[in-house]
């Protein structure tokens, strides 16, 4: 069995969707294969949660926008005119349900019980066109099988009870195409959750480890893993094999080819992922392995935008480190805020991170009793594995450093 993910990019329409349909009607062995939303679909839900939440009713006709999308597709892949043949349009009235009669809760809550629904219908909509085509396949509700703990937004795998379902969901033999969504999850209650922003690589990794998967191919638009975001340096190189621990350095760099936690699972049982292009299938792309080939070290240049640095200094000169370092980084945990960086002094410490503006005001205020707080917004992570001092030039340039962290192999800048 193997494990192939398309992320959104590659099922924004009809034409997309046949080419998945092209590249897995080829693979001779059992495939499951883990699909986000279509095009920004995430994207437009969360503008009908935005608009939700504020009480603006305008997230009716934002939907509309989205439903009219996917039929669009669903248009270009069948040849059925009848509007209400459409298989999602039943999920689609659940939503609208849920939001005319329900009252906005927690944010994180519900932006997991409405974002989650993109992924529902983008793969409903490929299994259908799968059977179409004469590949029998079975479309899987992950929600039911990927049980998960209630951390909205950034859930965390319950292991034993989403083994014993992922067994029992992927287990007919006479199924050679699983369908399943990536992303989402499920509580023991029936709530619907998330695993992180691009968390579909994170899904496909797990069912591969748990199904024993040969390998794991994640399917995109760039023609491998490359040592740059050609939209940032045009001149980025493609890198044709690189190890687990170097591909776990870039993403948590800030790298978005793939999800910081994909690696783990696939490690833990050697199970090589390979970074492909959907646009050109017949070229290799880049193996992520235990023990890659490599025939040379390419300088790899990661830009991790929308940052704030904090500056946090205690108001009676204590020395930070020690027990209030222990408990600073904690009240950034307990305000789910991850840490992107972090540089301790004797009476500072300066923590870069995502610039989610509400978290961290709440943060600031509860800091501000025993320290004082000091912050630049609107800067960048630049982060470069195996650098030179040309590499370095380049990056930096004319730009203003607000903080610099060196190691044997990695320079990491925090810059505006």
């Amino acid at each position: 069995m193997k494990v192939f993910k398309f992320g959104g990019a590659s099922v924004k329409d009809s034409d997309g969707i046949k080419g998945l349909f092209n590249i897995v009607r080829e693979e001779k062995d059992r495939l499951v294969i883990v699909v986000s939303a279509f095009g920004k679909t995430t994207n437009a839900l969360e503008g009908v949660l935005k608009a939700w939440f504020t009480g603006d009713p305008a997230y009716q006709e934002l939907l509309d926008s989205i439903l009219t999308y996917h039929i669009s597709i669903y248009d270009g892949l069948f040849n059925k005119k009848d509007p209400e043949a459409v298989p999602v349009r039943d999920s689609f009235r659940l939503l609208k349900d849920y939001l005319k009669t329900g009252k906005p809760e927690d944010w994180d809550f519900e932006y997991d019980q409405v974002v989650s629904f993109g992924e529902i219908w983008s793969t409903t909509i490929v299994s259908e066109f799968l059977n179409y085509q004469g590949l029998r396949s079975e479309w899987i509700d992950i929600r039911k099988v990927l049980i998960t703990d209630s951390t909205y937004r950034d859930a965390n795998v319950l292991q034993d009870e989403s083994t014993k379902r992922i067994h029992e969901a992927f287990n007919d033999p006479g199924i050679s195409f699983f369908v399943t969504q990536g992303f989402i999850g499920g509580t023991l209650k029936g709530k619907y959750t998330t695993l992180g922003r691009e968390g579909s690589d994170y899904t496909a990794a797990i069912l591969a480890n748990v199904l024993n998967a040969e390998s794991v191919t994640v399917w995109k638009d760039v023609p491998g893993l490359l040592n740059a975001d050609p939209k940032w340096l045009g001149d980025a190189q493609k890198l044709d094999e690189v190890s687990y621990r170097e591909a776990v350095e870039m993403t948590f760099s800030g790298a978005k080819v793939i999800h910081p936690k994909t690696i783990k699972p696939l490690h833990n049982k050697n199970i090589p992922l390979y970074v492909r292009s959907f646009l050109d299938p017949s070229q290799k792309g880049t193996l992520i392995t235990s023990d890659p080939a490599l025939s040379r070290i390419l300088p790899v240049f990661v830009r991790k935008e929308g940052q704030i640095l904090l500056s946090i200094l205690p108001k009676d000169f204590s020395f930070v480190p020690g027990e209030k370092l222990s408990s600073i980084l904690h009240m950034f945990m307990a305000h789910g805020i991850k840490v992107n960086l972090v540089e301790a002094s004797a009476v500072s410490l300066d923590v870069c991170v995502d610039d989610e503006r509400t978290r961290i005001t709440s943060l600031i205020s509860d800091l501000e009793a025993e320290y004082s707080v000091i912050y630049n917004d609107n800067v960048e992570i630049l982060s470069i594995r195996h650098y030179s001092q040309e590499a370095v030039d380049r990056l930096t340039g004319e730009r203003e450093v607000l903080l610099e962290q060196r190691t044997r192999s990695s320079v990491r800048f925090v810059v505006r």
